[in-house]
């Protein structure tokens, strides 16, 4: 398991999305009320990149058909059909910095 370098906390502020590259798969870590997130950045509906959907609170909102799905833990939180869970990882902060634990 390895640390990957997301970028500084004071970056990414409550409500903002990183998107990363992190051994071989895209991944999207985001910021909610101050505490961070990840999860896959491809839509398991389409294959979309959730980063250019909407994050409203904890639920981000694919931007091509509008699943939706709790950060906290990836999970389908609405679409009109059962599509797969985003797998989630762990952050942690560490000197004011954000890594992304693999």
């Amino acid at each position: 398991m390895g640390k990957i370098i997301v970028g500084k906390a004071a970056d990414i502020t409550a409500g903002k999305m990183q998107k990363v590259t992190a051994d071989g798969k895209e991944i999207l870590v985001v910021n909610v009320d101050g505490n961070f997130y990840a999860m896959d950045d491809t839509c398991t509906h389409a294959g979309a990149s959730l980063s250019e959907g909407t994050l409203e609170g904890a639920i981000l909102t694919c931007g091509w058909h509008g699943a939706k799905f709790d950060c906290k833990a990836g999970k389908l939180h609405a679409f009109p059909a059962k599509i797969k869970d985003l797998n989630s990882y762990k952050v942690v902060v560490e000197s004011e910095n954000v890594f992304l634990e693999l």
